[in-house]
């Protein structure tokens, strides 16, 4: 079966184009020979070319390798995902090997040996193939990740807290440290993390975020490093994994303290070596990418049970960023809320709604455990249901504030009751969970449990 890919082959010996031609024919399915380099810029237009076969030298006396190289680079302003092979004499490798510094993928030497020759180009195109679906995978990120960007939350605060959070962000956003960020649910650590990318080097590149609490043992190494087809029953053709897609950007892997400690194993490795090796490849790939990562859990106490590997800590840790509960920001509550009303009453077309005094005082009393993701969840509802222009107290909290700043517990429901007595004990131990879990009663996997429970 022949090699889907179309091959142009440049040299001004005519005989050999002839005779690649000849031999090429049966392996591929579209091969095109030109003698005058000339012509490379009109036909790469005119014409959908994946592998480039150029001779080095098109000069007669000159064996510099001039012609060539100049060639090679005109090619790559043309289409840098073209795979250019060198064709040399095989006195000239050391002047190939310096070539392929300049964009060439590899080189044969005339005379070459028939099946190696072609299992060159079979591999070329398969590069090519390759390189089309990475650039197609990042412009189509890239798209999409304008549309998000245009519609993320910013970070909204006057507080001291968050503006300390930013002035660390403004510190490590120029450099490629690896940084982490804790913080409990719905503080906002993804928009800190995009913060520090969009303030980087590398914002006009992808930001990539990956759930890692959605990726079980089974398919964590085919989502994040991807896989070959045939790797396994249901890899019907390549796949090409996070960590690829987003080489030159942002990695972004929340949830991190979510990982087994089997996969943490596995991610710790890829760390440390910058490099992969997508499931059923031999070939391991090298990647650059800016690492970010966060959880909600208390690592240093998972470190001490056993539960978190230290090295990994230490590698994804280079510096360590706690964003702030909103309890913790009390005078930015209304600067968000605020923020929220407007979005929302121009998204469902309310632009006179307002939130009066008393509503204003019950959000400021309130302790929001689900911080600005609760916070922006109840706006909404209150836009939504609101029929008289004025957001009260009841719309939106219904007349039961069962977190509150004066009262613990204001509820009878026993889900709610839990979750707050859970969130107090840890909040009075300072995070310790050993602590926490002997003022609760109840064993350290006992709490571990149900604060996964309760998304604490």
């Amino acid at each position: 079966m022949k090699k889907e890919g179309n091959i142009l082959a440049v040299d001004d010996n005519q005989d050999l184009l002839k005779s690649l031609n000849r031999m090429l024919k049966f392996d591929f399915e579209d091969i095109s020979t030109i003698s005058d380099p000339k012509q490379i810029p009109s036909y790469l237009k005119s014409k959908d070319i994946d592998v480039v076969l150029l001779d080095m030298n098109f000069t007669e006396g000159d064996q510099s390798g001039r012609d060539g190289l100049h060639w090679l680079k005109r090619i790559k302003q043309i289409d840098e995902s073209i795979v250019v092979i060198l064709i040399t004499a095989y006195g000239d490798v050391d002047m190939a090997v310096n070539a392929m510094q300049e964009g060439a993928t590899n080189f044969v030497t005339k005379p070459w040996e028939p099946q190696k020759l072609i299992a060159t180009l079979q591999n070329a195109i398969d590069l090519r193939k390759s390189k089309l679906e990475i650039n197609q995978l990042k412009k189509s990120n890239k798209s999409v990740v304008d549309e998000i960007q245009s519609k993320v939350d910013p970070i909204i605060g006057d507080s001291e807290s968050i503006k300390q959070v930013l002035n660390t962000v403004n510190k490590v956003a120029k450099t490629d440290a690896n940084i982490l960020i804790l913080g409990e649910n719905g503080t906002g650590k993804e928009l800190i993390a995009r913060e520090i990318h969009n303030r980087s080097e590398r914002s006009d590149k992808i930001f990539l975020s990956v759930d890692l609490n959605t990726l079980n043992e089974n398919i964590f190494e085919s989502e994040l490093f991807g896989h070959v087809k045939g790797a396994f029953t249901d890899a019907k053709e390549d796949k090409i994994g996070r960590i690829e897609a987003a080489t030159g950007g942002t990695l972004f892997l929340d949830e991190i303290g979510n990982l087994s400690v089997n996969l943490q194993s596995k991610l710790l490795t890829v760390i440390q070596n910058r490099e992969f090796t997508p499931v059923g490849s031999s070939k391991s790939i090298q990647f650059d990418v800016r690492l970010i990562c966060a959880t909600n859990k208390n690592i240093r106490e998972m470190i001490e049970n056993q539960i978190f590997r230290d090295d990994l800590y230490f590698r994804i840790n280079t510096i360590e960023i706690t964003n702030p509960a909103l309890k913790d920001r009390n005078e930015d509550i209304v600067l968000i809320a605020d923020y929220f009303l407007k979005r929302y009453s121009l998204r469902y077309n309310k632009a006179n709604i307002r939130i009066n005094t008393a509503a204003y005082d019950s959000l400021l009393k309130y302790m929001w455990p689900g911080n600005i993701r609760e916070l922006k969840h109840t706006i909404e509802k209150a836009v939504i249901l609101n029929d008289d222009g004025i957001i009260k107290s009841d719309d939106l909290f219904g007349g039961n504030m069962s977190v509150s700043r004066n009262d613990d517990l204001f509820t009878l429901n026993l889900d709610q009751l839990e979750k707050s007595a859970i969130e107090k004990a840890i909040n009075d131990a300072k995070g310790n969970i050993s602590k926490a879990s002997k003022v609760l009663g109840i064993s350290r996997t006992s709490l571990y449990s149900k604060m996964s429970k309760h998304g604490i």
